[in-house]
């Protein structure tokens, strides 16, 4: 039998997702963040379902666009841009469109030739103080931009906040003031600013284009709000199965080091899940999966290829050999076995291992 642990992809909470993401920001453009092969989820499954409800597609760099133009025609936003000058003589055939966030890219295009033209975004540095061209060079490259004429008229202009997942923080406002000296009021220009925590809660932030990312996938952007709470529905459902059942009497000891006792007569299930899998190996005690309706606690140690599961408070009709076990997913959010692991919902999904991946499956 094959090894049971993989993925399952919900379509239909995707595109509930993109959905949600138009009623947030009616009217505007929606480059749908598919980079880190679609946040863990599969390009192949993500783009496909996708397709048909947004304009554009992000990714990190020129090899993720190579893969997701497989599935679609749409353009590919190049996030970091080039990495190298060579690059650019790909991009118009892969339908991809370069941010430029720094001199030395910026000289790049200037200085080749493209014999189609090109969609180019600039980046801004508004106070993320991680990518981008301060407000004064930003107009200086702007102009120059303009002026190439391998470079298309219709200029992108992007931002990136640094606090839109803290509503109420005053960053927010001073980003927006800095963006907005940027007088794009003559000439042809997209503006975009909203990561999917702005899309959520900061309207004035809207701009002409949204770059949804994580809320696509069905997870909440803010430590205060539960996916549910926000109308958003999991796409990742991360399955295994009960692999193996043992009884073991009080005092004995389970997994790595020990360091789970049975204080009674204990029955103690086997999933076929560990940190090799993506699974997180520092889930606080009692952190719970999800098994035939039921939250059971995992105890002992995660092991790279298994992890322990406490069964005693469970009838053996109700959990036995093979049954269907959820990490995270429909029934157990992934922000929650985020917070038992001290990181975030972003990391779990995109931590996912080829080998689970390659196993997925579109529901």
């Amino acid at each position: 039998m094959a090894r049971p642990t993989r993925i399952e992809v919900d379509a239909d909470a995707l595109r509930h997702n993109a959905i949600r993401v138009k009623r947030c920001a009616p009217g505007r453009k929606i480059i749908a963040m598919v980079k880190a092969n679609a946040y863990g989820c599969g390009v192949s499954a993500v783009v496909p379902a996708l397709d048909a409800h947004v304009d554009a597609f992000g990714v990190a760099c020129l090899e993720e666009a190579r893969i997701v133009r497989q599935f679609t025609s749409r353009p590919c936003v190049l996030l970091q841009g080039v990495f190298q000058q060579k690059e650019l003589s790909d991009l118009a055939d892969a339908g991809c469109e370069p941010v430029v966030h720094h001199l030395t890219q910026l000289a790049w295009i200037l200085e080749t030739p493209l014999p189609q033209a090109l969609r180019v975004w600039v980046k801004v540095d508004t106070g993320m103080h991680r990518l981008g061209f301060d407000v004064k060079t930003a107009k200086k490259a702007i102009t120059a931009l303009k002026a190439c004429p391998w470079v298309l008229d219709n200029l992108g202009v992007m931002t990136h906040l640094a606090s839109a997942d803290e509503p109420h923080n005053p960053q927010n406002q001073a980003q927006l003031a800095l963006f907005n000296q940027l007088d794009l009021s003559h000439g042809l220009f997209e503006r975009s600013i909203s990561n999917s925590a702005a899309i959520m809660s900061c309207p004035e932030a809207l701009a002409d284009v949204v770059r949804p990312g994580i809320m696509l996938y069905g997870v909440s952007p803010f430590s205060d709000q539960t996916t549910a709470s926000l109308d958003l529905k999991p796409v990742m459902q991360f399955i295994s199965e009960i692999t193996a059942i043992h009884t073991y009497a009080p005092g004995e000891h389970v997994g790595y080091g020990g360091c789970w006792e049975a204080k009674r007569t204990s029955r103690i299930g086997v999933v076929a899940v560990g940190y090799g899998d993506g699974y997180p190996r520092h889930v606080a005690p009692n952190t719970p999966v999800f098994i035939n309706g039921q939250y059971v606690p995992v105890v002992g140690r995660v092991s790279m290829d298994m992890l322990t599961v406490d069964l005693t408070d469970f009838k053996a009709a109700h959990i036995q050999l093979g049954a269907r076990v959820e990490l995270w997913g429909a029934n157990l959010p992934v922000e929650r076995i985020a917070r038992a692991a001290e990181t975030i919902g972003y990391e779990l999904i995109c931590q996912i291992s080829p080998r689970v991946r390659a196993k997925a499956v579109i529901i």
